[in-house]
């Protein structure tokens, strides 16, 4: 399936600051950027870095001017891979690869040692299985509101667990933060989402099962299986699309995902019917 994605980011610029930017869809096998573009104004030099181990792209900017316009534009072709939730199941801790320890662990925004006796309660006499993680993110979607300006940048999963309300990336915490209450590992996806209104950067989360990571969207705006993977980290401070050293304010941000053909347009919402990876285990 191809999708077009992109962003256009202004930036009122007071005094000398330093721009890092998680814009562009990570290297991964699943997916391939057939085309892109990365456009500053005014022009500078652009310092770009790749993640070894997943993927992940950065542009590092030092900026003087008194202002910055961001336009990133690619064409991607992503493979998803689906299987039948029932072949797929969790892996014990003493079977997990170290590798995968610090999705286990609590994070910044993600505390799963203050949520364990909730997730317990709510999901621990569920199979071992694709069931858990589903559950998870259909009893955020069913008890959480989806509501923008109710959360900061601060919030984290148990914030959301108290408060009940936020938006995609606080979704993405609590369903990490369980998920790793429960003994399975757990990360933090940001993504370009086909079909997502209004149109924004979105974040889900993946849980390891087997030997894929698999997708899942507690806010069930998006499907599973249109999706163009941008980062992917222990939660959003490892993935921010834009992390800021000075003064800087946005002034502007436009984001877009669309269908590149005709099978794309056709992407059914994989809620529940189908397991969908698109990251294989270590």
């Amino acid at each position: 399936m191809k999708y077009s994605v992109g962003c256009t980011l202004e930036y009122a610029v007071p005094s000398p600051s330093v721009f890092v930017f998680n814009l562009a869809p990570a290297d991964t096998p699943y997916q391939s950027v057939d085309y892109e573009n990365f456009t500053v104004l005014p022009e500078m030099p652009v310092e770009t870095y790749i993640e070894p181990t997943l993927g992940t792209r950065y542009h590092r900017l030092n900026v003087t001017a008194p202002s910055l316009t961001v336009r990133y534009h690619a064409t991607v072709t992503v493979t998803p891979e689906v299987r039948t939730p029932g072949d797929v199941h969790t892996i014990p801790p003493a079977e997990l690869p170290l590798v995968d320890f610090p999705f286990v662990l609590p994070s910044r925004y993600c505390q799963s040692d203050q949520l364990m006796r909730l997730a317990n309660r709510e999901f621990g006499s569920l199979p071992f299985d694709f069931a858990r993680p589903l559950a998870v993110a259909d009893w955020i979607h069913r008890n959480v509101d989806y509501l923008v300006g109710t959360t900061t940048p601060l919030t984290s999963a148990f914030d959301i667990a108290t408060s009940r309300a936020g938006v995609c990336r606080d979704f993405a915490h609590l369903g990490i933060a369980f998920c790793r209450a429960l003994n399975i590992p757990a990360r933090f996806v940001s993504c370009y989402a086909y079909d997502l209104w209004p149109r924004d950067f979105h974040a889900i989360f993946e849980a390891r099962l087997g030997d894929q990571w698999y997708l899942f969207d507690p806010t069930r705006q998006a499907s599973t299986g249109g999706l163009v993977r941008i980062g992917t980290g222990r939660d959003a401070a490892d993935v921010s699309f834009a992390s800021i050293f000075g003064p800087a304010r946005m002034t502007h941000m436009d984001v877009y995902a669309d269908a590149g053909d005709a099978e794309s347009e056709r992407q059914p919402k994989q809620w529940k019917d189908h397991a969908v990876s698109s990251a294989r285990a270590a």
